[in-house]
């Protein structure tokens, strides 16, 4: 079984990989099910998913009249206004078949314009504040993708008591030093005052290229993720092996399975010799440049 730890201040112990239902978003009822039950076999209790995740949330809906009670669900809203938030917030309840959400998450708020909307009068911060005096959820969260994502974090957190925050973090990532540094400050920040820390892309490998230089492979994900079962293991124990980290699961469900695996053993921190072995084998990238591709 996959270890638990606590989920910030939320009182929830949520197992240290979180489903990522994006992975839902394209599949037929039917082979969502079937990776839904993979989650009962692992033990995993917190499934993150979005309004925007295609068809994920309705996957998931008639599955939660059964397990409800044994997951945290997350979702998130990508609108800006209160108007716009509170009709998100209801269709994703009327989604997901459930009366509550646990954790209801601004998406991807990183650029400044939208950030000032959000978080101003008659953003959607209100709209999801209101949802929480309602009951329909009982957290907040922020989430985000780019270079930017820790430094913006950090001032959405100054703003507002947010729960939980969401950013990438994998080794080639970290190896742009002001990510690094803005990583850093953010998790001590959100240690210091109990907001739960949830990374993503641990095990993606670059962009996909298009340059017909090498064999193409089916696309379930808008990045190229690894697929041999070593370099997942260790990608997967680098977020793993620091205390206090979620990891939420690729998009691409067709590496859950070795992500699960490698997330079920003793998360040692690989080292740096093996990870930069990893990153010339398969062609490792950051899948975010400041200056080059900061966006999805």
């Amino acid at each position: 079984m996959i270890e638990t730890s606590e989920f910030g201040s939320t009182g929830h112990r949520s197992t240290r990989v979180i489903f990522g239902a994006a992975a839902l978003g394209a599949m037929n009822q039917a082979r969502a099910d079937a990776v839904l039950e993979t989650l009962i076999e692992y033990g995993i209790n917190h499934i993150d998913t979005a309004a925007s995740y295609g068809e994920s949330e309705l996957r998931i809906g008639p599955w939660m009249r059964e397990h409800r009670a044994r997951f945290f669900l997350a979702s998130k809203t990508g609108d800006r206004t209160y108007g716009a938030a509170r009709d998100s917030i209801h269709r994703s309840l009327e989604r997901l078949r459930t009366d509550r959400i646990d954790l209801i998450q601004m998406h991807n708020l990183v650029d400044e314009k939208e950030w000032e909307i959000a978080l101003g009068p008659g953003g959607a911060l209100e709209a999801m504040v209101e949802a929480r005096s309602q009951g329909l959820v009982r957290f907040i969260g922020v989430t985000g993708h780019g270079t930017r994502v820790a430094a913006m974090h950090l001032r959405s957190l100054e703003r507002f008591a947010f729960d939980s925050v969401l950013f990438p973090y994998n080794y080639t990532m970290l190896g742009i030093a002001p990510y690094a540094a803005d990583v850093e400050a953010l998790i001590k920040h959100c240690r210091e005052r109990g907001v739960a820390t949830q990374t993503i892309k641990s095990a993606a490998r670059r962009r996909w290229r298009d340059s017909g230089q090498e064999p193409q492979e089916r696309k379930f994900s808008w990045y190229q993720p690894l697929r041999e079962r070593d370099a997942i293991r260790r990608a997967v124990h680098f977020v793993l092996s620091r205390p206090g980290l979620f990891l939420n699961s690729s998009s691409d469900a067709t590496i859950l399975g070795a992500i699960l695996e490698a997330a079920s053993e003793p998360a040692v921190a690989p080292d740096r010799a093996a990870m930069e072995a990893d990153v010339a084998q398969y062609a490792m990238e950051p899948l975010f440049i400041p200056g080059v591709s900061d966006t999805i």
